[in-house]
């Protein structure tokens, strides 16, 4: 018997909407990409069959929200060609290389930060307009702007910066505001007003808009871990400071959707059920469950058991960078088997969208 590759969760005005009239494209009012890094990979298939076929079929706004590899991903899907772009980003992504200094087990954060500056620029070069300016599509790249100690990278204050936020998120996560905010990144036109498509009374957070001078530099400083890339610092158009991962922020970008979007569904295309809010909570597992800011959401992620039956039993992820060192084929060789067995997500979610079935929906 084949493992079943797809799992779907709902929340509960999320679950009365399937009852009542199924998943239709033009449900669809929020898509969120979470940071994870080389976990986004396994959505390729399913980002190619979103943008390429369901939702073309819908002639609605979108609101397209990412942090790290998931705003490179939704970034991705506002190009004229996107299903052939995600191609590229999925054989880029792969691909990446560094050197790495003799005695070190990983490259230095300028190393990568120069190359992916290279890869970013040439991946978007003169395409940029078209993400800016699509039709249908608001694209939000979420980053983390560091204040006080973290307002400027520097070799002491930076750790110890890092350090006072893990033991503040620790205790009450929305104190995490006095270490580092939320700064969103919003296409839309210039004459029109920003808006977010979620609620943020939940965390200090500023919206900048979106321009062609600090696209590339904001998608950059979305996608920079702290301490594996080096921050970007003053945003053209954005107050002055460092600017790191927004996954710090926003790990899963467990927003509050339903105050802004009550009537419309989150679709989430995800690489496992919880929906973690910032990087620092990986490990307060209290923090993991779904909350009433996810009640329209729809959360289309590999069952954990079909996870086993990748290479090394697990989702490509960072940890693959050091256990295959200088051994770039072998990385190569595993990654791009586990993207070529994600098709059967998108295969799955396709045929359950035709034939709907409601007892393969599960509470989120």
């Amino acid at each position: 018997m084949v493992q079943r590759a797809l799992r779907l969760y709902a929340g509960p005005r999320a679950r009365r909407h399937l009852e009542q009239h199924g998943l239709r494209p033009q449900d669809v009012s929020v898509v969120p990409g979470a940071a994870g890094g080389p976990k986004g990979l396994i959505l390729g298939p399913l980002d190619r069959f979103l943008f390429g076929d369901f939702l073309a079929r819908s002639s609605q706004p979108v609101h397209l929200v990412g942090a790290s590899i998931g705003a490179w991903r939704l970034a991705t899907a506002c190009l004229d060609d996107a299903v052939a772009m995600f191609q590229r980003l999925e054989r880029d992504y792969i691909a990446q290389d560094y050197e790495l200094p003799p005695g070190r087990k990983t490259p230095t954060a300028r190393h990568v930060s120069e190359r992916f500056a290279e890869n970013l620029s040439a991946f978007y070069g003169g395409r940029v307009r078209q993400v800016l300016d699509h039709p249908r599509y608001r694209l939000h790249i979420v980053t983390s702007r560091g204040r006080h100690l973290l307002s400027r990278e520097h070799r002491v204050r930076t750790p110890l910066g890092y350090l006072g936020a893990y033991l503040t998120n620790g205790v009450y996560r929305p104190a995490l505001g006095a270490w580092l905010e939320r700064v969103v990144f919003s296409s839309g036109r210039a004459t029109e007003a920003l808006s977010l498509p979620f609620d943020d009374q939940d965390f200090r957070t500023r919206q900048v808009h979106l321009t062609e001078a600090n696209f590339q530099p904001a998608l950059q400083a979305s996608c920079s871990i702290p301490f594996v890339l080096q921050a970007i610092h003053d945003i053209p158009g954005a107050p002055p400071g460092a600017y790191w991962d927004g996954g710090i922020t926003d790990y899963h970008l467990h927003l509050n959707y339903s105050a802004r979007h009550p009537e419309g569904l989150v679709l989430y295309p995800h690489f496992q059920k919880a929906i973690v809010p910032g990087w620092l909570d990986k490990a307060w597992r209290w923090r993991h469950g779904a909350t009433p800011f996810l009640s329209n959401t729809i959360v289309v992620a590999p069952d954990p058991a079909w996870v086993r039956t990748l290479p090394n039993g697990k989702l490509p992820d960072r940890t693959d960078f050091p256990r295959y060192g200088t051994d770039l084929q072998a990385r190569v060789k595993v990654w791009t088997q586990a993207v070529s067995a994600s098709a059967q997500l998108a295969d799955e979610f396709g045929e359950w969208l035709r034939r709907p079935d409601l007892s393969q929906v599960e509470a989120l």
